[in-house]
């Protein structure tokens, strides 16, 4: 269960708290404050906490007194303008802040990321709760032979099933382990008299990798959207692009300015080389390029018919 009902009833009256600012604030964003999404099968993201708005880059980069000009098409332009030739101080203003719930082994992906502020949950002062994930049976793959870091084709129902009561079993016998070193009876005090607790912080490397963990993770927009242009990527690991994918919503209703010209020039962009530009060029020319002729690499030359959507035998 991603949120139980003592943290509900917790959110529900941090909901009903009301406080006037005379700082901006987004409308849009205000209605999801602190209510979880739900990720995965117990994971959950949320905003509880964020600072500056579209206006906010304009602000910066104008270092102006107000909050941008009277035109929107002006703001708009600049943010474009700003994203366009990688600008990234402006949008440096803009910070938020998540409470994330994500299995250990996709925070461990997330974590590379190290240009934001994160407090994890601890497992030296607190017990695990027995969460673990366990994918969908039509996310389970075989190992891409093309691609050492990922899928394949999918496994067909009956290998699913047994790939699933293994990871099952795994964690559960995981977890009898590690309650069992803690010899914790729920209240601190030994569940059994004649055998030792063992310290928590030991206990806890009995759990598996798909065990729940939380933290809080503040990130600056700028850098926020290097993280989503990578981990929202068709290419990234499904575990961790849902939860890029909502933080995606999330930033269109934050910032949608900035939210727009990210996916134009950004993630729905691709940066030519200077090879790359000079087959387009050829290309318009009317020279037939091949591989063979392009100077690319093989692996870079299938990357590039790719995205220019060439057919190539």
């Amino acid at each position: 269960m991603p949120i139980n009902t003592d943290q509900t009833r917790e959110i529900e009256l941090t909901r009903m708290k009301k406080s006037s600012t005379l700082r901006p604030t987004v409308p849009k964003l205000e209605e999801i404050l602190y209510a979880p999404f739900k990720m995965l099968d117990h994971g959950f993201i949320r905003v509880v906490d964020y600072m500056g708005d579209d206006a906010a880059i304009v602000q910066a980069a104008r270092v102006s007194y107000g909050s941008g000009t009277k035109k929107v098409s002006e703001d708009r332009g600049l943010i474009n303008y700003l994203m366009r030739h990688r600008h990234s101080t402006p949008f440096e203003m803009c910070e938020i802040k998540y409470h994330v719930k994500l299995p250990i082994f996709v925070a461990r992906q997330w974590i590379r990321h190290r240009t934001a502020n994160v407090n994890e949950y601890s497992a030296r002062y607190s017990v695990l709760d027995k969460e673990f994930y366990l994918p969908e049976p039509e996310n389970l793959a075989v190992q891409s032979t093309s691609n050492r870091q990922g899928r394949g084709n999918t496994l067909n129902q009956e290998e699913a099933a047994v790939v699933l009561d293994l990871l099952k079993t795994d964690a559960s016998r995981a977890y009898d382990g590690y309650t069992e070193l803690l010899n914790d009876d729920g209240t601190g005090k030994p569940r059994h008299e004649e055998k030792p607790m063992l310290a928590r912080e030991l206990a806890r490397m009995n759990l598996t990798l798909n065990y729940y963990t939380q933290w809080y993770w503040k990130i600056d927009l700028y850098n926020l959207m290097h993280f989503l242009g990578l981990r929202a990527d068709a290419h990234a690991q499904m575990e961790i692009r849902v939860y890029a994918e909502k933080m995606l919503e999330i930033m269109d209703l934050w910032v949608p300015y900035a939210a727009g010209a990210f996916r134009e020039y950004r993630l729905g962009a691709h940066t030519l080389s200077a090879t790359q530009l000079s087959i387009v060029k050829r290309f318009i020319s009317g020279e037939r390029v091949t591989a063979e002729t392009s100077g690319l690499q093989p692996r870079e030359w299938r990357e590039f018919a790719s995205a220019m959507e060439l057919k190539i035998s």
